[in-house]
């Protein structure tokens, strides 16, 4: 998948490719971030330099980042930062990256906050927190913390997690609703609880991954991580818990498998398969428990969402294009949390937010199934 990722896309996500839309995307920034990891875990630079280039190339000299803007609190613009923190641990010795981590970082000092220190998802949405951003800001706060020595943003990584898990966690299913309202006036926000009122596959597989990838920085006694580790156990049993029996993947909106206009969904299921296997790598979870789903997942994939296409590269299908609360898509249709909102947004192939997660969850499967071979 990184190799035909690479042919097909070429310098299209790159700031003067060959696509002049190309920007700085946390969408970009997860393919990117899962080919540098594959990169250093095989030893092969070519996966390393396309995904750095991906991000790195809409950083200019003095550290500006082509077209982001602090003001606009957003916290989706963070995410791209991880592949500079992981350039900069790799001895990449560019000023440039430095500055604009710092950049991100400070962002992040300012960001609107709920009553309780939950960040905001935009200052577009306020008061507002979303499952999305917790991946996007925590595992970069909690590796900047390490890299820079700046220890009190551990306990800033911790908070996020334990509010996103105090407002969105549903006991019944086990599941997490897509966001939360502080006001409880959105009109997607239940005016008891101040959620959203569906779950989406993929707003649970950003805060899976946003735990595990967080976690890897946290240090074992940093109050609040066991914490961290008790809710990301407690998400793990409820994704398991809602696994299509026939295909082993998950569903658009998790837990209404078979509901006319629900369909498999290739991101949120990538994700699972990942955030799972890294945690039993990791030790989080019983292998026990775990290993024969999260094996079952993966071969799901491949077995009915991956394909060849006609020019030989590989190709991952049905992917949710994107999909958000509040305002309205492009075609009038109001975002509204229901299902009928989750199930009408557009369907695509090969979407970075899916081909990443599916590379990392590979990385995952090989680690958990004895490792990588020699070097390549």
């Amino acid at each position: 998948m990184a190799d035909s990722e690479m042919v097909r896309l070429g310098t299209s996500l790159e700031s003067g490719g060959s696509n002049p839309l190309a920007r700085w995307d946390y969408s970009t920034g997860v393919l990117a971030l899962a080919m540098v990891r594959l990169g250093e875990e095989v030893h092969n630079d070519s996966y390393i330099q396309f995904g750095t280039r991906a991000v790195a190339s809409h950083v200019r000299a003095d550290g500006a980042i082509q077209g982001y803007l602090l003001n606009d609190y957003n916290l989706d613009n963070i995410q791209p930062g991880n592949v500079l923190l992981m350039a900069l641990d790799r001895g990449t010795a560019d000023d440039a990256y430095t500055k604009a981590v710092r950049m991100l970082r400070s962002q992040l000092s300012t960001q609107p906050r709920t009553n309780e220190g939950g960040f905001w998802h935009k200052k577009l949405y306020a008061r507002q927190m979303w499952l999305d951003g917790l991946y996007m800001a925590s595992p970069f706060l909690a590796h900047y913390a390490v890299l820079f020595r700046e220890p009190v943003l551990f306990g800033d990584v911790t908070t996020q997690v334990v509010l996103m898990d105090r407002h969105a966690y549903d006991q019944t299913t086990g599941l997490y609703w897509h966001a939360w309202d502080e006001t409880r006036t959105q009109t997607w926000a239940d005016k008891r609880t101040g959620a959203s009122p569906q779950f989406w596959s993929r707003a649970i597989g950003w805060y899976a991954m946003a735990i595990v990838d967080s976690l890897d920085y946290l240090p074992a006694k940093q109050p609040g991580v066991d914490r961290i580790r008790e809710i990301f156990r407690r998400a793990a049993d409820g994704v398991i818990r809602w696994q299509d029996p026939a295909t082993n993947l998950w569903w658009q909106v998790t837990n209404l498998g078979g509901r006319r206009g629900n369909y498999i969904e290739a991101s949120g299921s990538a994700m699972f398969i990942y955030a799972l296997a890294k945690g039993v790598n990791k030790g989080y979870l019983p292998r026990d428990r775990y290993v024969v789903p999260i094996v079952k997942g993966y071969n799901g994939l491949i077995r009915h969402l991956v394909k060849t296409g006609a020019d030989g590269l590989l190709e991952l299908t049905q992917i949710c294009q994107s999909a958000g609360l509040g305002y309205s898509t492009a075609n009038g249709r109001a975002r509204d949390g229901s299902f009928e909102y989750y199930t009408s947004e557009p369907i695509v192939e090969n979407d970075p937010k899916g081909t990443g997660p599916f590379i990392l969850a590979g990385i995952e499967i090989q680690r958990l199934q004895g490792g990588f071979a020699t070097a390549q």
